[in-house]
């Protein structure tokens, strides 16, 4: 029988955050988002708005936007530090307005993809020009956009349809996108959600042909909802410890599709209780392996998985991750490379990567699961939170090389991580 049940405190929503706060700089009057995230992501982003000349007030527990109901004016430098959402969501919001604006990031930012969002906004009328192997830094010489018909490349990442969609209201006329091979569609669903909540007039008129009209946004006032892709460290943190993690304010009604994580502990024998107004995962004993998933939809959990897939009974196999390997680092890499630094055998393609069971894996023993190792984050706060929830059945084992890199999307993880399993955690 697991002890009594935690109630894990989870931040606000990157993805969500960061829409919200672009969407109501693009809504005339002010906005007011409560419980927003505040992390270097969503910082870097709020500040690069605050470079494109919208003001975000600051207070205690939320956020006030106040947006002009058109794109920015005046041209700007607008640095988006590590922030991806930065640069692929702002440079069409800007193309929107007028004048000169130059994105630019961090090496690690200048390295991810952004050619494809500039040859869209270059097929709108903007005029764009990128420079490096990634895309930034990116020159947008802005005097409004043009609507039509546009097609779009999905298969790299949904953050550029994204970007595309939420500018979209500001365009001179409506703006219909056919969009092919996309990847995480739970994101475009948010985005809809979120710029239907905004006041914006969006169909899918079919699967993949998206159109919006013009008529802007209405400023509007947001709770934001815990983050669900922070949220699967502490679920699979129950599943692998036997005890019990509930998560207030993920519930039926959810944004994010990275709450479908839980689904994947179900199949590896966790209890999942998915409510109106909060989940619940349980840990009822070893996990169960020998399964295949496909965590396509849901690619930022996919290293919550395979980190703790060791511990399962039988190799567990995740596909349909090809995209991850563009993400803050070559992700399938990243994990594969410490698993086998833990003693644990992978297997990997392009898109998938199969996990095979630790020394003791099933055992319920723990400590001989995986051999010591240092944990190489690569700058990544999703493989430091990743490979924490192991280190909780390997207490003294593991050390990660970059702890402060959760600083990213929950500067406060390891301190939470501690505080509900203060026996099982690394210091």
């Amino acid at each position: 029988m697991s002890a009594a049940p935690l109630t894990a405190r989870i931040p606000g929503s990157k993805s969500i955050t960061n829409r919200a706060l672009l969407l109501a700089a693009a809504a005339p009057g002010t906005s007011t988002l409560q419980d927003p995230l505040v992390s270097e992501d969503t910082v870097a982003f709020r500040d690069a708005l605050t470079a494109l000349g919208v003001r975000v007030s600051e207070h205690a527990t939320s956020w006030e936007v106040s947006g002009a109901g058109h794109g920015p004016t005046g041209g700007a430098r607008v640095w988006c530090a590590d922030a991806g959402t930065a640069a692929r969501f702002l440079p069409p919001f800007a193309a929107t307005g007028r004048g000169t604006y130059v994105f630019d990031g961090s090496g690690q930012l200048r390295a991810r993809p952004l050619r494809p969002l500039a040859d869209a906004l270059g097929r709108l009328g903007a005029k764009v020009r990128t420079e490096g192997v990634g895309g930034l830094p990116l020159r947008v010489d802005a005097d409004g956009l043009r609507g039509g018909e546009l097609a779009v490349d999905g298969g790299l990442s949904s953050q550029f349809l994204s970007g595309l969609l939420m500018a979209a209201p500001l365009l001179s006329d409506p703006l219909t996108v056919t969009v092919r091979d996309l990847v995480s569609r739970p994101y475009i669903d948010m985005t809809l959600a979120l710029m239907r909540r905004f006041g914006a007039r969006v169909d899918e008129d079919a699967p993949g042909v998206i159109t919006t009209a013009g008529g802007g946004y209405t400023a509007t006032d947001l709770v934001i909802e815990p983050d669900a892709s922070t949220a699967s460290y502490f679920f699979a943190a129950a599943a692998v410890t036997g005890r019990s993690v509930t998560v207030p304010g993920l519930g039926h009604d959810s944004l994010q599709g990275d709450l479908g994580f839980v689904e994947t502990l179900r199949t590896a024998g966790a209890r999942v209780e998915i409510r109106a107004d909060s989940t619940t995962v349980t840990g009822t004993g070893p996990l169960r392996g020998g399964f295949e998933v496909d965590m396509g939809t849901i690619s930022d959990t996919f290293m919550t998985l395979a980190a703790i897939a060791p511990l399962a009974d039988a190799p567990v196999t995740i596909r349909g991750i090809g995209h991850a390997r563009l993400k803050e680092s070559d992700r399938i890499a990243a994990v594969a490379g410490n698993l086998a630094a833990c003693g644990v055998t992978t297997e990997s393609g392009r898109d998938w990567l199969t996990v095979h069971p630790g020394a003791e894996a099933g055992t319920g023993a723990g400590t001989g699961v995986v051999r010591p190792a240092r944990i190489a984050c690569h700058r990544d706060h999703r493989i430091a939170m990743a490979f924490s929830v192991l280190g909780l059945r390997a207490p003294g084992r593991l050390t990660l090389d970059d702890p402060a890199c959760v600083g990213k999307t929950f500067p406060g993880f390891h301190a939470e991580l501690n505080r509900l399993f203060p026996k099982e955690t690394l210091t």
